[in-house]
């Protein structure tokens, strides 16, 4: 649940800006250029970029906040490190302090509102990560009044509708899906999903800075709530065309392939993302090669190539044994049974039922527990 109510606080966030942030050419070219680099994660390129603004415009707040967002993705790739936490919460600070400056000057500069709502919105992202509940919620009830009133100042402006799109969407969906949440959202205005599907679609095609982020969010949801699988394919896919070096992109094509049953696809998808990992690609860590050894062995399972199956979910028990420091993670448990049931189907059925017996000593995930227990009375058939 955590992870939902994560979302719905990233509602509030603003990350884009206006239809032009500013009238100097090379400085619009280098935001472009930056942000390319960083959804690719060629983070040193995208830093170069944002240096270049910091030195031309040094007290308009893109630069700093564009930084900001090379650290987040950063963040990102290995959300457990909190190496850059500290440098990440001083750029955006700073960010917050520049906006201040000018609406010192202009209260309706709505520049300064976009990346003052964006970098508070950002703070809440991460302290959300941290456990850090009510400095999240704050960042929050924060922001929000910042997004409602840079959209009454510039309603054409179709960057915004990243901002109120999530809003719209996860302020409807969070207390229906998870109703203990509804005490703590009594705050807030309701919300309407069909309006905040609407909006990020907007945002998605139209948009000049937020196009990618929201693309992103839209994906997120058509595969997480709206279980639309077709249209996670199809957003998941052209940002993978368009950034072949994002493994967050990559994954989803993967993900999707799997749970529409295109099994085959799936496994070239995820030997795509397994040579990458074992090459040492930006963001292929461990982690992705157990979720890609996974997915390879349920992929040859559902093919039929059982001696491949065993292969790739050994290597991601393997996997789990070095990174599960605490407890059995989903991919181990659901790995063990898989072992069992691949077992079942060449007709090992001493081995299989040890595998049973493993994965019901294991944390149950799902329904684990339920399948094991089912597959030590009657052995799995396909």
């Amino acid at each position: 649940m955590r992870r939902w109510l994560f979302l719905f606080l990233l509602a509030t966030a603003v990350t884009s800006g206006r239809a032009q942030i500013s009238t100097d050419t090379l400085y619009e070219a280098a935001i472009q250029q930056g942000i390319k680099y960083v959804y690719n994660l060629e983070f040193e390129k995208a830093e170069a970029e944002f240096e270049t603004l910091i030195k031309r415009q040094p007290q308009h707040p893109a630069g700093q906040f564009f930084r900001a967002m090379v650290l987040w993705w950063k963040i990102v790739l290995d959300v457990d490190n909190r190496q850059y936490d500290d440098e990440y919460f001083a750029t955006l600070d700073a960010v917050v302090e520049m906006c201040d400056s000018i609406l010192e000057q202009n209260e309706d500069d709505v520049n300064a509102m976009f990346f003052k709502g964006g970098a508070i919105g950002f703070e809440g992202r991460l302290r959300f990560h941290r456990d850090d509940w009510l400095a999240a919620a704050n960042a929050g009830r924060k922001a929000l009044p910042l997004v409602q009133k840079a959209s009454e100042l510039d309603p054409k402006n179709y960057d915004i509708y990243l901002g109120t799109g999530m809003y719209d969407y996860y302020a409807e969906v969070i207390p229906n899906e998870y109703p203990v949440v509804k005490p703590l959202l009594l705050f807030i205005p309701p919300g309407d999903k069909k309006r905040g599907l609407r909006e990020l679609t907007i945002a998605s095609e139209r948009g000049r800075y937020a196009a990618i982020e929201t693309t992103y969010f839209l994906m997120q949801i058509y595969y997480t709530y709206e279980r639309d699988f077709v249209q996670a394919l199809r957003l998941a896919l052209g940002l993978h065309s368009r950034f072949p070096g994002n493994v967050v992109f990559h994954r989803y094509v993967g993900r999707c392939h799997v749970v529409m049953g295109n099994y085959q696809r799936a496994e070239e998808t995820f030997g795509e993302i397994m040579e990458k990992a074992r090459k040492g690609s930006r963001g292929y860590t461990n982690i992705v090669e157990r979720e890609a050894e996974y997915y390879l062995g349920l992929s040859a399972l559902q093919l039929g190539k059982h001696e491949d199956a065993l292969k790739h979910l050994y290597r991601c028990d393997e996997l789990c044994r070095t990174l599960d420091s605490r407890e059995a993670s989903g991919f181990m448990t659901m790995a063990n049974l898989k072992i069992g049931m691949v077992y079942d189907l060449l007709g090992w059925r001493g081995e299989a039922v040890r595998q049973y017996q493993k994965v019901l000593s294991m944390k149950a995930f799902k329904d684990t527990h339920t399948q094991a227990e089912r597959y030590l009375d009657t052995p799995y058939a396909q």
